[in-house]
């Protein structure tokens, strides 16, 4: 009898462990929600479907999530930016030095859309590391990092935009880059998904995840390229084999946006495909 419940007992602490390695945290899933919750009723739903946290768009109503966020054990993961390289002030810097204090006890990522350029064009490289490198000054001592989150149609739009970035910032765990499965399936030619990982790992602080299409399909605008996770043609687990192959163990965000009706019905659907994954 011992013997069988000190089994039951290591097999729930692996469980829990390999939970532990990759927290799962949503976000977007409030930009279509027709039952449009509040931020308060975003946090109890999350927390009552067994999500880690969550993220969230923009600065506007963040002081609201990080309130309604307290006391309930969730993580607020990210926030998300957008830097236009065109501006004279790409980023309101009063407003991020108003919030960042905010952000500390969850240690949040600000995960950065960069625009205003050529897409992939080198030549502005110089320009965004020294805006991005002065983002990350304001964020660091506030237990902050920053994310390169790349983005379709945006100067940044390519997971090796956000590693040739990175290098020439070249602040390892305070400036890094995030892999969206979904933007790589429609916009990046290096269909080489374990190539892609292994360039980004030095760097690789965040990944996204949905249920999707196959590449092929997404790329030829035959393809629906997120969806609820295990729905579509696309078998997720082949993604989760390509993170193990790198190690990669930090957390794991699926990628909601433009997924309508309630959100509460998708994000179940997502979070019970997630646990029947190995990881």
């Amino acid at each position: 009898m011992k013997t069988r419940i000190g089994v039951i007992l290591v097999l729930w602490l692996c469980g829990c462990a390999a939970a532990a390695e990759r927290p799962f945290f949503a976000f977007c899933m409030d930009t279509h929600d027709t039952k449009k919750r509040d931020v308060k009723q975003q946090t109890e739903m999350l927390k009552q479907l067994g999500y880690a946290g969550c993220g969230h768009l923009w600065l506007k109503g963040l002081e609201q999530r990080v309130e309604a966020m307290k006391g309930s054990g969730l993580k607020l993961f990210q926030v998300y930016l957008k830097i236009d390289l065109k501006k004279a002030k790409p980023i309101d810097e009063e407003q991020l030095k108003k919030v960042l204090p905010l952000l500390k006890p969850h240690k949040t990522q600000l995960a950065l859309l960069v625009g205003g350029g050529k897409r992939s064009d080198p030549s502005l490289d110089e320009k965004a590391v020294k805006i991005i490198g002065r983002i990350a000054d304001l964020a660091e001592p506030h237990g902050v990092s920053i994310v390169l989150y790349p983005h379709t149609n945006d100067w940044l739009e390519k997971c090796s935009d956000g590693v040739r970035v990175a290098k020439k910032i070249n602040r390892p765990g305070v400036v890094g880059v995030m892999f969206n499965l979904c933007h790589w399936m429609k916009r990046d030619d290096n269909r080489d998904l374990d190539a892609v990982l292994k360039q980004a790992k030095p760097w690789l602080m965040a990944v996204s995840i949905s249920g999707s299409d196959k590449p092929e399909e997404v790329r030829k605008g035959k393809g629906n390229w997120i969806q609820p996770l295990g729905e579509g043609s696309y078998e997720i687990g082949q993604f989760l084999k390509a993170l193990d192959k790198i190690e990669y163990k930090g957390a794991v965000g699926l990628q909601c946006y433009g997924l309508r009706g309630d959100a509460a019905v998708h994000l179940e659907k997502s979070i019970k495909a997630w646990r029947s994954l190995p990881r």
